[in-house]
């Protein structure tokens, strides 16, 4: 099992130096990844290359380049640029993102998305492969039948043959997607208590096309917090749970919420939404069941973090990208690099 660390949002907090040098805290302590996210704040393009020309091993990974914030044939751009700036360190992660951003932000129609999904994965393929780009989906019409539009190749060739394509999903048809067509899943709120009938959704979707799920990737992104003080550990937590969990999207549609319904938790998953969309915020994150902390984080003492290390890895997880939950970039180096030394 592979370890990587999440920097999130730009900043979180910490300066441009901290952040720089918490990523080489995680490249020196033996993290195989770094990762970046973005939202409607900082892209995610913009830091990977300001890291990726700052290190010299650690991969550098979007988590995730929103679909509908980019076309394909733009994000084949970006993969092959960041790819050639880390001289082939480049994992690429994408996802649709949610309704609220995808059509409140980018303009964006938040409809068809396995259908778009699909149709997105193949033509960043097409291009990353540098084929002539024709392509006719129910979606991308590629070049446009009734204009100027030319079947263009990419110009510039990625480093790696094949920038692998991770898929972020919690759904469970875009659970089986990812293992039908990508080379990584990336799940956030990944309990490997439940490990089995997420398995079996992708084992699913890796039939559909023909293949195992052997060299897939399993990559979720777990938040840590390293403290004797299991309790404060799990206070850490519950701010940004409450935020996903009840206000990340409407209460008809937030993907989050459903997920953990499907934990078990369906009264307290709505109870916190109430709470979270009635503005209640520190309400909803005392309301949190312990329990759903617990299998969805790494938090507690040492000893602790280690024995729940031995259930990701038994889960199958390939890749454990994580987030220091801290106030001090000291305090989020001292736990990334305490985790290094736990694995």
């Amino acid at each position: 099992m592979r370890l990587g660390l999440h920097v999130g949002y730009w900043g979180l907090g910490l300066t441009a130096e901290e952040q720089l040098d918490m990523v080489k805290a995680a490249e020196s302590a033996g993290y195989d990844s770094v990762w970046a996210a973005e939202a409607y704040g900082s892209d995610a393009a913009t830091v990977l290359t300001w890291l990726a020309s700052n290190t010299e091993r650690i991969k550098v990974g979007s988590a995730i380049f929103q679909i509908p914030a980019r076309t394909p044939a733009m994000t084949a751009m970006t993969a092959a640029t960041l790819d050639n700036i880390s001289n082939g360190r480049f994992l690429l992660g994408i996802g649709s993102s949610g309704p609220q951003v995808a059509e409140g932000w980018h303009g964006q129609r938040f409809g068809k998305q396995l259908r778009r999904t699909r149709e997105y994965v193949e033509i960043v393929r097409k291009a990353l492969a540098r084929e002539r780009l024709e392509y006719h989906g129910e979606i991308y019409d590629l070049p446009l039948p009734d204009g100027p539009g030319k079947a263009l190749k990419l110009t510039i060739s990625p480093v790696q043959e094949r920038i692998p394509i991770y898929l972020a999903a919690i759904g469970p048809k875009n659970t089986q997607l990812a293992g039908e067509i990508a080379d990584g899943w990336m799940p956030t709120f990944f309990s490997p208590e439940h490990v089995g009938e997420f398995r079996s959704l992708l084992e699913e979707g890796a039939a559909r096309s023909g293949r195992s799920l052997d060299g897939f990737d399993i990559a979720p992104n777990v938040n840590l917090c390293i403290d004797e003080d299991i309790e404060r550990a799990r206070d850490a937590q519950r701010p940004l749970l409450a935020l996903y969990v009840g206000g990340m999207g409407s209460r008809e549609k937030n993907f989050y919420n459903a997920l953990v319904q499907r934990y078990g938790f369906e009264k307290e998953a709505k109870e916190v939404q109430d709470l979270y969309l009635a503005g209640k915020k520190e309400e909803a994150a005392a309301a949190l069941p312990t329990e759903l902390i617990d299998i969805t984080s790494l938090v507690g003492p040492r000893e602790r973090v280690k024995e729940r290390l031995e259930l990701y890895r038994e889960a199958g997880v390939g890749t454990l990208v994580v987030t220091p939950l801290a106030f001090s970039a000291e305090d989020r180096t001292r736990m990334l690099r305490e985790l290094a030394d736990l694995l």
